[in-house]
């Protein structure tokens, strides 16, 4: 999770370093599936991978418009819910991870991963982001690099 179009430079590499180690560690990346920002990144990571799977969570209902979704997606899941989707995104995932920070769409998946009790991690996020999350209870992790994050993850996916 995290900026779509105003993503910063970093996040975006982040993003992308993140899913390419999902991948290669044979986990499915879930994203919001759109083309901009940290999901097109991850998306792009991950298909780098031979055997990946790559899931977009859509808001929109499709139509047959390709330039909706990233390019990389083998499974796009078109919703029609608009930001309602993000509540979807995080319940289907085992372990949530806040790439960068974000806007307010983010902020609120971050906020539903708590009160799914999905573990949430968040890499390279600004301060402001990091004190008030992990202010709000148990099942909060900081990474400042891909590696800890995904090794974060790999603790999280052998506790279920």
């Amino acid at each position: 999770m995290g900026a779509g179009e105003g993503a910063s430079a970093e996040a975006v590499a982040l993003a992308e370093a993140l899913g390419e180690c999902i991948s290669a560690r044979g986990w499915v990346l879930l994203t919001g599936g759109r083309p901009a920002g940290v999901m097109a990144a991850a998306s792009h990571g991950a298909a780098r991978v031979e055997g990946h799977l790559v899931v977009g969570v859509l808001p929109d209902v499709g139509n047959g418009d390709e330039r909706q979704c990233t390019a990389e997606l083998d499974l796009a899941l078109f919703t029609g819910m608009g930001k309602a989707r993000n509540v979807i995104n995080v319940l289907s995932a085992d372990v949530v991870v806040v790439c960068g920070g974000g806007g307010p769409g983010t902020a609120s998946e971050a906020a539903h991963a708590l009160n799914g009790g999905r573990p949430l991690i968040l890499l390279a996020v600004p301060a402001l982001w990091r004190d008030f999350f992990c202010s709000l209870g148990k099942g909060v992790e900081c990474a400042s690099d891909v590696q800890e994050c995904c090794r974060l993850i790999e603790a999280r996916l052998t506790e279920a």
